[in-house]
């Protein structure tokens, strides 16, 4: 399975214990390839930085984890239709060019979205609860 994780999940994965640190570590375990693209990988990197104030060795480690554990794929070349934030139609054609079986958002307009071309765009505890065969 291919998932993409948006920026927010990240975030609150890496940073933060609760159920996105257990959803990224469920990914993990179950061999999922986890994707992102160069998008999420700055945006993540300049919130971290800039508005939660994470040190550079933290942000290191950090960069060192998409390194070793997620897949980079290729920016879009043109935005996803459909899609009001501009910003996330370019994450979002980024993960239908990638493949992915599901994004995983904690953008509630993303979510009311419930899928552009097939592709489910789901909350956090939901990926979390498919992964372990609650839902």
């Amino acid at each position: 399975m291919k998932v993409f994780v948006d920026t927010n999940v990240w975030l609150s994965g890496r940073f933060r214990p609760g159920l996105c640190a257990e959803l990224l570590e469920a990914l993990l375990e179950s061999d999922t390839a986890i994707l992102l693209d160069a998008r999420v990988l700055d945006e993540f990197m300049r919130i971290a930085r800039d508005k939660l104030k994470v040190d550079e060795p933290l942000l290191a480690r950090a960069a060192a984890f998409f390194h070793e554990y997620a897949v980079r794929v290729p920016a879009a070349a043109t935005p996803a239709a459909g899609v009001p934030d501009p910003d996330d139609a370019w994450i979002i054609a980024a993960a239908l060019g990638a493949g992915a079986d599901l994004f995983v958002t904690g953008d509630k307009a993303l979510l009311e979205l419930g899928a552009i071309e097939g592709l489910p765009i789901i909350a956090p505890r939901t990926a979390y609860e498919r992964l372990h065969g609650l839902a």
